[in-house]
């Protein structure tokens, strides 16, 4: 299995232990699907992340995606909090933390470059219509950005050549929305969020305690309780 997966299936077992005994903590299916490119990492704020949303139970029982647009990566996990797979996504061209007032309501080729952002945060998302695509996966409907498959739309913008190359440099290409391959989001996305679910969004620029602060509180909580008992254990 790759250690992307590996390392986030650790973090979820260890934050299970809290909410229910070790034996009875989730265990890893051998199916989860890994599009991630060989030999990269899942840092550990996303993994601990992960782990929090199943110990606390933030989603509530929902199956929850963690997106990490600096990374280019999406971890998708189900409402019992198995990982059901990796992959790289697009997000949008420009580096930012919220959505322009007004975006929403404008066409694609209306909205400047600069209000090409991805926003982050934690948004309960889920289908419904569209205007112009039919049906599609709403992670912020209030602010128009949607998970779907990569299509060749532009060809020069080369999005399915930008999500197979092996480094995140290339992956910011979209109006704000979230993009994967069309195998993932058939095999994983569609079926796991048919139902809807909960999506975390980490920052480009915006503090992870500004975005996140029920987590970044818990996680201080956490060091401190394990830095006392470090010291206690050495008197």
């Amino acid at each position: 299995m790759h250690p992307a997966i590996r390392a986030a299936a650790l973090a979820l077992a260890l934050a299970s232990v809290g909410v229910a005994r070790a034996e009875e903590a989730p265990a890893q299916p051998v199916s989860a699907v890994d599009q991630l490119p060989p030999g990269q990492e899942v840092s550990d704020t996303v993994t601990e992340l992960a782990g929090w949303v199943v110990a606390s139970r933030d989603s509530e029982g929902y199956p929850f995606a963690i997106i990490d647009k600096a990374a280019a990566q999406i971890l998708v996990f189900g409402g019992d909090g198995r990982l059901r797979g990796a992959a790289p996504g697009l997000f949008g061209s420009a580096i930012g933390d919220h959505s322009a007032p007004g975006v929403a309501g404008l066409a694609l080729r209306e909205i400047p470059g600069r209000d090409r952002t991805t926003p982050a945060g934690r948004f309960v998302g889920g289908y419904g219509p569209s205007t112009d695509a039919g049906r599609v996966l709403w992670v912020d409907y209030d602010s128009s950005v949607s998970m779907h498959p990569t299509a060749t739309g532009v060809p020069a913008e080369r999005r399915p050549e930008r999500l197979a190359s092996p480094t995140p440099d290339d992956n910011r290409v979209t109006h704000g929305c979230i993009n994967v391959t069309p195998e993932f989001y058939e095999q994983i996305i569609r079926p796991t969020f048919e139902g809807g679910g909960v999506f975390y969004i980490l920052p480009d620029t915006a503090s992870l305690a500004d975005t996140f602060p029920e987590f970044v509180q818990s996680r201080a909580t956490a060091q401190r309780e394990g830095g006392r008992r470090g010291r206690s254990a050495q008197r």
